[in-house]
């Protein structure tokens, strides 16, 4: 289980989180909803310490993740997988060796500096890619794919690194209808076959409303809304996007379980 208490990140004397607390069962698919600036981002990279936090305390199956230094950070880092907006790929690389990248917390460090990679984490690189319909890109240049491609190249590298969380920070931001349904189903695969929790900022009520078991709402780095989306008030849509109720609650139905695609059916970018 993530716990999060009383958990504050200030870049000076602003507060990018403030105080948010709030507890995570393994196995959920969790959506943090609210405006640009809102604190979702600082958020998933505190709990993942790529931001350190000025107080309060995360902890993970007992574990004081705001204490680790080190190897144990590094082990955490791989355990909490991060999956960015702008994919983070090295374009110059092909495909294949992008997703080997999240096995390099496993490696000693002459393997990651020659880049000699063991077969098994060849072979469980390929069957991420695999599971995600794009293993025939696997020696492309990562910089020549769509976007919607890049992005499940991301998620193939995130579940290489085999995580207990997925944070996903804003994956969809930048891609178009289509790939945004590719990759939001690609995330609801991994939550649903391999039982992988999933933590997902997203800047669409709708979206979030279709995909997230939960809602995490949050408002000028605070939690204001933490329940299921059938619960999410006019009052509380118009404090977290300062907007018309209307404009944001006419979301679109859950996919049910026989909806989702089985892994290694995702269609071409």
């Amino acid at each position: 289980m993530l716990v999060v208490e009383g958990l504050t990140c200030r870049f000076g004397v602003k507060a990018a989180v403030d105080d948010a607390s709030f507890q995570i069962s393994p196995g959920c698919f969790v959506g943090v909803i609210g405006r640009s600036g809102a604190g979702k981002s600082t958020l998933l990279r505190t709990i993942n310490r790529l931001a350190t936090p000025t107080q309060g305390r995360i902890m993970f199956d007992g574990v004081d993740v705001t204490a680790l230094r080190g190897r144990e950070l590094r082990q955490w880092r791989a355990r909490s997988a991060m999956i960015f907006q702008q994919f983070n790929l090295v374009g110059r690389l092909d495909v294949l060796t992008n997703v080997l990248m999240g096995r390099l917390a496993t490696m000693p460090a002459w393997r990651s500096l020659t880049q000699t990679w063991p077969e098994d984490d060849k072979a469980l690189a390929m069957s991420a890619l695999e599971q995600f319909d794009i293993a025939t890109l696997a020696a492309q240049r990562a910089d020549q794919l769509s976007g919607g491609q890049q992005q499940r190249v991301a998620i193939a590298r995130a579940l290489v690194q085999q995580p207990d969380i997925i944070l996903a920070d804003e994956p969809i931001a930048s891609l178009d209808p289509r790939n945004t349904k590719i990759v939001m189903d690609a995330l609801l695969r991994i939550n649903k076959h391999f039982g992988i929790t999933v933590l997902c900022n997203l800047h669409s009520l709708d979206l979030a409303r279709s995909y997230c078991d939960r809602l995490i709402g949050m408002a000028q780095g605070r939690v204001v809304f933490d329940g299921a989306p059938a619960a999410l008030t006019e009052h509380v849509a118009r404090e977290l996007y300062d907007l018309e109720a209307a404009d944001v609650m006419g979301g679109t139905p859950v996919p049910a379980p026989e909806d989702i695609p089985a892994l290694g059916t995702a269609a071409a970018a």
